[in-house]
């Protein structure tokens, strides 16, 4: 597996991540635990040595990362956030609970330590900004924690970029963790330069576009009560209709490589930028194999090119997402 500086922290963790929400959250009933903990644990016999859960995908999360990682704790990375302490419904529509003032950082930490089973958090994002605190004081109890060693490296997620930049001149940070891929690249239109700037890596959620992009649903596919892709408009049948051209230039490149739709996806993220991480998720081992595999897949200037000339003349509508 190929590795990557994670930011300026020393810190190197494998090309392609593996993220862990859909373990318990967001696609439908929680995975069983002792399949999740086999496929975790054949994650870092393939060389996937970096680990991304959170509270708010439930506690449950954090303590099968734990359990599945204790038996290698010092061969990888693990990343876990801050910030969600809950949700509540307003007006029929879940809203999340904020909450980042110091004591409830730390009340928020020493949960995740426990569940965890470890005595320090490798990288402690903070996943939505409070806006009744500010960044400065953020950073200064990050700082804090830090020099207690209960924190290797920090990271923001879905952060403005003024405060990114505040934080960062308190306590630097190592990775913004957003949404990117070919289908949502708005992050390359000044977060990309803002990474280049800080020295900071960008570690990317939803690579593949929540599945859409590796060609493997169509508009008949059925998903399951809780799976939150029956209401994202990318899964609509005409929006799929609509972006069909996309998923055949991938499918043609793949093709030629040798290759599945979705380790070109992978391959092609991972050649926008040396500083990006991209960490699909998925609960099934031929999936996590062929994920892992995308790290291999060397594209070509000229496949990048076409790639790129090609996506740049497609409407992918983001207004359905």
């Amino acid at each position: 597996m190929k590795m990557r500086l994670l930011g300026n922290s020393g810190l190197k963790v494998s090309a392609i991540g593996l993220g862990c929400m859909g373990m318990d959250h967001a696609y439908g009933k929680p995975a069983d635990r002792g399949e999740m903990i086999k496929l975790i644990r054949k994650a870092v016999e393939l060389g996937c040595n970096f680990f991304d859960t959170a509270v708010v995908y439930g506690e449950s999360n954090e303590e099968l990362l734990g359990e599945a990682l204790a038996p290698v704790r010092d061969q990888v990375v693990i990343a876990t956030k801050f910030g969600i302490t809950g949700q509540e419904i307003v007006n029929d529509r879940p809203q999340n609970i904020l909450n980042s003032t110091p004591e409830s950082i730390r009340e928020q930490l020493e949960g995740s330590l426990k569940r965890l089973k470890v005595n320090c958090i490798d990288l402690y994002y903070q996943h939505r900004i409070d806006p009744n605190v500010e960044p400065e004081t953020v950073a200064e109890t990050i700082k804090e924690l830090m020099a207690e060693g209960k924190i290797k490296a920090w990271g923001l997620s879905n952060a403005p970029i003024d405060y990114m930049k505040r934080a960062h001149a308190v306590c630097p940070i190592a990775a913004i963790e957003n949404q990117y891929s070919m289908m949502w690249r708005e992050s390359e239109k000044e977060l990309f330069d803002i990474c280049e700037e800080l020295g900071v890596s960008f570690v990317a959620y939803s690579p593949l576009g929540n599945g859409f992009l590796s060609g493997k649903y169509t508009k008949d596919t059925k998903y399951e009560e809780g799976d939150f892709r029956n209401f994202m408009g990318r899964f609509k049948p005409k929006v799929i209709d609509h972006n069909q051209a996309l998923l055949e230039l991938i499918a043609e490149v793949a093709k030629s490589k040798n290759a599945t739709s979705a380790q070109v996806v992978l391959a092609w993220e991972l050649a926008q930028k040396p500083f990006i991480i991209p960490i699909p998720g998925t609960t099934k081992l031929h999936r996590l194999e062929e994920n892992l595999g995308g790290a291999d897949i060397e594209l070509t200037k000229e496949d990048l090119d076409n790639l790129n000339n090609a996506l740049s003349k497609i409407d992918i509508d983001e207004t359905h997402f």
